[in-house]
């Protein structure tokens, strides 16, 4: 589904993605770990198209994504229903009066004539039915996310792209968050820093150094149980004093 080939991206003079080469397959559900600052939310922009490497490619079902690619109104509209992406923060993609509007905004783009019955199959699969009336910015961190997650869900996209889906969930909406991701059809790409959350949902691992390199793609097992790697990715800590304890962060 998605082809990334040695590329490089710099904010500025700041380098935040160094040759990075790897592919997703479709149905795959991958988890994107490094330390803050390593490049994951670039990462995953880089895949939604809303900015795009200096050097190297990313392909998308073979079709090379790039602003001119994008600017082809057929092939746009294809990447825009087919990939969305959920920001660590729900806030900056809730802009509409009601949380109906926000699910069906991007149904009524697409001029689909099927409103009523979409936001309400997505409302009721992510609890929001009772919430349809009411203001996004009146809703609690969690029922946002949901708000935020269902509009793009209600696209029926082939790939998701999460960034930091639980941070600001508590332990009953995470577990409710990892069962229902873990049912979804969509090929899955999710940055987080939690190993075990990470070993709930997916399957792989890749890893950004804190120099922004790819140093581990696979097993997300294998990654976890070997502390040289962790360590390495500065994703476990060795404590000092009384005998070899580690932090996974």
């Amino acid at each position: 589904m998605i082809e990334v080939k040695n590329i490089y991206f710099k904010y500025g003079q700041e380098q935040v993605q160094e040759n990075a080469s790897f592919s997703v397959s479709e149905g795959e559900k991958m988890a994107l770990f490094g330390v803050n600052g390593s490049g994951k939310t670039s990462l995953l922009k880089l895949l939604d198209g809303l900015i795009f490497p200096q050097k190297g490619e990313i392909l998308f079902e073979g079709h090379k994504l790039t602003k001119q690619s994008l600017k082809d109104k057929n092939f746009r509209k294809e990447f825009r229903t087919s990939v969305g992406m959920l920001f660590q923060n729900p806030d900056i993609m809730l802009f509409n009066p009601s949380v109906y509007d926000e699910l069906s905004f991007g149904l009524k783009q697409l001029e689909s004539t099927k409103l009523d019955e979409k936001v309400n199959y997505w409302a009721e699969r992510l609890n929001l039915s009772s919430l349809l009336s009411k203001s996004p910015v009146k809703l609690s961190g969690g029922e946002k996310q949901r708000v935020a997650l269902a509009s793009i869900l209600i696209l029926e996209p082939k790939l998701l792209l999460l960034d930091e889906p639980f941070s600001s969930l508590d332990p009953r909406a995470t577990g409710w968050l990892i069962d229902f991701l873990s049912s979804l059809d969509s090929t899955l790409v999710i940055a987080l820093h939690n190993m075990e959350l990470a070993k709930e949902i997916a399957d792989r691992v890749i890893v950004l150094s804190e120099n922004h390199k790819i140093i581990f793609n696979g097993d997300i097992n294998e990654f976890a149980n070997d502390k040289d790697k962790l360590v390495k990715a500065g994703l476990w800590h060795r404590h000092s004093g009384k005998g070899p304890h580690f932090h996974n962060f």
